[in-house]
């Protein structure tokens, strides 16, 4: 399984969700958007994200890729099914995944703290999933979805 991160601002989201990544078994993470990468264009690193990650971005292969939409396009191609994490009239909650719906090639996108994932993004996923809200509040942290979302997604694998 991969994940792809997609205009996460908060650095410390960005370092908690690398090393959620490395617990749960993720082989590689894409950087879109505006998400920083963990080191900056002077080869030094983000030491905002290396205090949270604590050395998980030096055992997950990561990349930063600049355009989403094709990188979409080319991990389908690789065979992956692409599951985007928000909260949307079409989609459904994590746990309703089944084994036999899932295959080895899960690619799990999370978008910005505030405005998720454009609709433009969900429309090229293959399924759109959500952790169904019980209080409140109408969402969780980035991080804490993720990290919610890809050790259930890992299980199914």
């Amino acid at each position: 399984m991969i994940a792809i991160l997609h205009n996460i601002r908060s650095l410390h989201n960005i370092g908690s969700i690398f090393r959620t990544a490395d617990a749960a078994g993720i082989e590689k993470i894409y950087l879109t958007g505006i998400t920083s990468a963990p080191i900056d264009r002077f080869q030094k690193p983000r030491i905002q994200i290396t205090k949270v990650s604590l050395g998980a971005e030096n055992y997950i292969s990561w990349e930063k890729a600049k355009s989403l939409p094709q990188l979409i396009i080319n991990l389908k191609k690789e065979g992956f099914r692409i599951i985007a994490l928000e909260q949307s009239k079409k989609s459904v909650p994590y746990y309703s995944l089944s084994s036999s719906s899932s295959q080895k090639k899960l690619a799990l996108i999370v978008g910005n703290e505030v405005q998720g994932l454009s609709k433009s993004i969900l429309e090229k996923a293959d399924t759109i999933i959500e952790i169904p809200m019980q209080g409140r509040k109408e969402s969780l942290n980035v991080a804490v979805a993720f990290g919610i979302v890809a050790f259930s997604l890992r299980r199914e694998l």
